[in-house]
């Protein structure tokens, strides 16, 4: 298991163990987009996502940022095949720092780390999506990634 560190904050990959500290973080992350109370996930969803980053015949994966024991971070990725590239495209699904470690570094070394791991899978992009009322992380996300400038659509089937 292959990890970095900036300053006192350690990326690595999500371990087992990690569960319950991951699981705050994760329950934090929907809340932020609207997920709670009578919006929230399923557990079942937690459950399966939490067994899909664990289980090396899926293509999700998960990194967490740690200091002193303690989960601040945590981001999905998972990687794809591409009509417009060779080879495969990371997509990084969720990216969520908790509040008290906001502006501390733990987005940007969860991110570059990210960009690391990508590159060593090979990868020719890594891309995300978040939305245009999120000026925070739009912040960061414009010093290490170029806005494409596209518009998402969807329809839940």
């Amino acid at each position: 298991m292959e990890q970095a560190k900036a300053a006192d904050i350690l990326i690595r990959s999500a371990r087992p163990d990690d569960f319950a500290q991951w699981k705050i973080l994760w329950d934090d992350y929907n809340a932020f987009y609207g997920r709670s109370g009578p919006t929230a996930l399923p557990r079942e969803i937690t459950d399966t996502t939490w067994a899909r980053i664990h289980d090396e015949t899926e293509p999700v994966h998960a990194l967490v940022a740690e200091s002193a024991g303690r989960l601040l971070g945590l981001a999905h990725y998972l990687y794809h095949r591409n009509t417009i590239l060779i080879g495969p495209t990371c997509y990084l699904q969720d990216l969520f720092t908790a509040e008290a470690a906001r502006g501390k570094g733990v987005g940007r070394a969860l991110i570059e780390e990210l960009y690391r791991r990508a590159g060593a899978a090979g990868a020719e992009r890594v891309y995300w999506h978040t939305h245009h009322t999120n000026a925070t992380a739009r912040r960061l996300y414009d010093t290490v990634a170029t806005d494409s400038g596209f518009i998402v659509y969807r329809k839940a089937i």
